[in-house]
C-alpha cells in the first residue's frame, strides 16, 4: 500500500531534500569564519531554496504552477553541487564529505525528476 501524501512533507523529494539540508547546514559550520557571507551563505540558502521550492509547488493548484516550483527546486540542486565541487577543490570539504552530500544530492534530484515527469504527464492530460 502506497503512503498518501497530505503534507509537503509527505513528499519523498523534500524529504531527501531536508535531509540534504541538514547535511549542508551541519558541514558548513567547519567552514572559514570569512566564507560566513560568501560560499556558507551561498550554499545554505540554495539548500534551503530545494526544500522551499517543493513545498511552495505542492501548494499549488495547477500542475502548470506545481511544475515551474519543481523545476526551480531541481535547478537549485545543480546549483548546489557546483557549489560542492567549489568546496571539496578549495579543500573546505574532503572527499568523503563531498561523496556523501553529493549522493545525497543525486538521490534528491532523481526523486524529484520523477515528480517533475508525474506533474508533466498530468499537465497533458
Amino acid at each position: 500500500m502506497e503512503n498518501k501524501i497530505i503534507n509537503f512533507t509527505d513528499l519523498n523529494a523534500w524529504k531527501e531534500g531536508h535531509k540534504l539540508v541538514l547535511m549542508i547546514y551541519e558541514i558548513t559550520k567547519k567552514f572559514p569564519k570569512n566564507e560566513i557571507f560568501g560560499l556558507v551563505d551561498q550554499m545554505r540558502r540554495c539548500s534551503v531554496s530545494i526544500t522551499s521550492n517543493l513545498a511552495e509547488g505542492y501548494g499549488r493548484y495547477s500542475y502548470k504552477d506545481k511544475l515551474q516550483f519543481f523545476r526551480i527546486s531541481a535547478g537549485s540542486i545543480t546549483e548546489l553541487q557546483n557549489q560542492l565541487i567549489i568546496s571539496r577543490d578549495v579543500k573546505f570539504i574532503n572527499l568523503k564529505e563531498f561523496g556523501l552530500m553529493h549522493e545525497q544530492s543525486v538521490t534528491t534530484l532523481k526523486i524529484l525528476n520523477g515528480l517533475i515527469r508525474s506533474s508533466r504527464a498530468k499537465l497533458t492530460k
